[in-house]
């Protein structure tokens, strides 16, 4: 019976299928400290331009997802994140458990996590965990997948095919029903890294792009590369228009 649960929810996030989507998070005040972004201090308003843009799902913590998605439950596909993390600290926060996430009656649950820090054992530990808990109840696994290059005083997200090939592959090892890793910024290693899994792939949109044109480009090349989708947060609600940046991006994607 699991099975089929799992297919049901799958298919409503990836839209069976048929197109790429364009799943869009808000899950980023907790996980990343570098002050208040403008588009999600009124979550309320912005949740409610994001359901007017179509986005194809939705990922947030469970808080939000309590007090403000009643409204359009149903209508779009839920995404509960399940980490707070930073790099190079030594613990993590597994925020939402297997039975939350299936009592706020999301479609999936997400597992933020990085790969090449010295803690990267515990993080696919903690992985490899959620997914056997989650496979009981059909409820689909999403890792969030960051490999980082290290140091005393900085932490980057690595983009280079060789790593990014890594944190995917960390996650098909560990049993992932979709895979999200950072994009590469090259259509061909991109194309690569997705033809060499069976389990869906689906891109980080990355930091905030200078315009909406430049959002939209790379939306398009991810859309070249055969991914499932792209999901995206600072390049849809960092602008002023959301419905109008999700109707772009998904065109893009899609038209790629």
């Amino acid at each position: 019976m699991s099975e089929l649960g799992k297919a049901t929810r799958l298919n409503r996030i990836l839209a069976f299928r048929k197109r790429r989507v364009l799943t869009v998070a808000v899950d980023h005040m907790i996980n990343y400290p570098l002050g208040f972004p403008g588009g999600l201090r009124h979550m309320g308003p912005t949740l409610e331009k994001i359901v007017e843009g179509e986005a194809d799902a939705l990922t947030m913590n469970k808080g939000i997802a309590m007090r403000y998605m009643p409204p359009y439950a149903g209508a779009i596909p839920l995404i509960i994140q399940s980490m707070a993390l930073r790099p190079g600290e030594p613990d993590f926060a597994d925020t939402a458990t297997v039975e939350e996430v299936l009592g706020l009656g999301a479609d999936a649950i997400a597992v933020a996590m990085f790969v090449y820090c010295k803690e990267e054992i515990r993080y696919i530990r903690h992985l490899s965990e959620v997914v056997r808990q989650a496979s009981l109840y059909g409820l689909p696994v999403i890792p969030h997948i960051y490999p980082l290059a290290g140091g005393d005083e900085r932490h980057t997200v690595l983009h280079d095919p060789e790593h990014i090939f890594y944190a995917a592959r960390v996650g098909m090892e560990m049993g992932a029903d979709i895979i999200k890793v950072p994009y590469t910024g090259d259509v061909a290693s991109f194309r690569d890294i997705v033809g060499a899994f069976s389990a869906p792939v689906v891109a980080a949109g990355g930091p905030r792009c200078a315009t909406l044109d430049d959002a939209e480009n790379m939306a398009c090349a991810i859309g070249k590369t055969g991914a499932a989708g792209a999901t995206v947060g600072r390049n849809v609600w960092e602008f002023e228009d959301i419905p109008q940046a999700i109707r772009t991006l998904k065109r893009a994607i899609n038209e790629g």
